[in-house]
C-alpha cells in the first residue's frame, strides 16, 4: 500500500511567505495613517461618529478659554472689498482690537482666569499658541508673525484640534470662534465637527463664526447647535461681528453664566448727570 507523505519544508515555506505579506500589509497600513494626519495638527479620524462624552484632562473651574481660528487659505490674500489691503491683514488687525478689548476684561475682573490660544488652517491646520493663560504680548507677536496665506480651507480639522485644546485648559467655559472667508475644501466638514462637539462637549463648547466676504448662509447649521454666525462684507464688518460676538457673548456670557464673581464696573454713573429719574 503507497503511502504519500507532506513535505514539511514546503509547508514551512508557506508559513514564512504568509508572515512576510502579513507584515508587509501591517507596515503599510500604519503608514498610510501616518500620511493622513498633519503634523501640525493630528486630525482624530477614529473618534469621528463617537458619541461618547469628552473628558477634560484634569480638573475645571472658574474662567473662560477661547481657541480663535484664522482663516490662512489662499483666497484670503485677495483684497477685502472696499478696502486696498488684503483679507488677512484685515483680519489681523480685528483680531488685535480683541487683544485690546481682552486686555480690558482682565483689567476690571483680575480674578478671572482667561485663557486664549490662536489656530491657523490652510491645507492644514496649525497650532500657533495653544489655550493658556492669556498674554497679549504672545498673541500679537504670533499674528504679526504669519506667513502669507496659501492652499486649501481645512475648517473642520482646526475646529477639532481646538475643541481639544479647549479640554486641556481647565475651564468650564469653552469658545472656538472661527474667522474665515469661504468653504470648508480639506478634511472634515465643519458641520459634521460642529455637530459632534456639540453633542459630546453636551453644549459645553459654544461655537461661533465669522464670515468674511463669503455668504454666512454656509454655517447656518450653527444654529442647531447652540453656536452663532454673523457675516461681514467687508473690514468694518468684520471688526463690529467680532467685537458683537467676542464681548457680546463670550466674554459677557463667561460673567453671567452663574459664576461667583461680581460684575464687571458699570459706567453708568459717568452717564447719570444727562439722564433723568435714574438713581445715584
Amino acid at each position: 500500500m503507497l503511502r504519500f507523505r507532506s513535505r514539511p519544508g514546503r509547508s514551512r515555506a508557506g508559513r514564512i511567505a504568509l508572515l512576510v505579506v502579513f507584515g508587509a500589509l501591517l507596515i503599510n497600513q500604519r503608514a498610510a495613517r501616518r500620511s493622513r494626519s498633519s503634523a501640525g495638527a493630528p486630525a482624530n479620524p477614529a473618534h469621528a461618529g463617537s458619541t461618547e462624552k469628552y473628558k477634560p484632562a484634569g480638573d475645571e473651574g472658574l474662567g473662560a478659554s477661547i481657541a480663535l481660528l484664522l482663516d490662512q487659505s489662499g483666497s484670503m490674500a485677495a483684497n477685502a472689498k472696499g478696502d486696498k489691503r488684503p483679507k488677512y491683514v484685515v483680519a489681523r488687525e480685528a483680531l488685535n482690537a480683541l487683544l485690546e478689548a481682552t486686555d480690558s476684561f482682565v483689567a476690571r475682573q483680575p480674578g478671572f482666569p482667561v485663557n486664549v490660544g490662536l489656530y491657523t488652517f490652510s491645507g492644514d491646520v496649525k497650532r500657533i499658541v495653544p489655550v493658556k493663560p492669556y498674554s497679549h504680548a504672545e498673541l500679537a507677536s504670533a499674528l504679526a508673525s504669519l506667513a502669507r496665506p496659501d492652499g486649501a480651507t481645512a475648517i473642520g480639522d482646526a475646529m477639532d484640534l481646538a475643541r481639544q485644546d479647549l479640554y486641556r485648559a481647565g475651564t468650564i467655559r469653552k469658545y472656538i470662534l472661527v474667522i474665515t472667508d469661504g468653504e470648508n475644501t480639506n478634511g472634515r466638514s465643519p458641520e459634521a465637527v460642529a455637530r459632534e462637539i456639540d453633542a459630546r462637549s453636551e453644549g459645553a463648547v459654544r461655537q461661533f463664526f465669522v464670515a468674511f466676504d463669503v455668504d454666512a448662509k454656509q454655517f447656518a447649521f450653527l444654529r442647531s447647535v447652540r453656536g452663532e454666525v454673523l457675516g461681514a462684507a467687508n473690514g468694518d464688518a468684520l471688526r463690529a461681528s467680532l467685537d458683537t460676538i467676542y464681548r457680546g457673548r463670550i466674554l459677557a456670557e463667561a460673567m453671567n453664566a452663574g459664576e461667583t464673581l461680581p460684575p464687571a464696573r458699570s459706567d453708568a454713573k459717568r452717564d447719570s448727570g444727562t439722564s433723568k429719574g435714574k438713581k445715584q
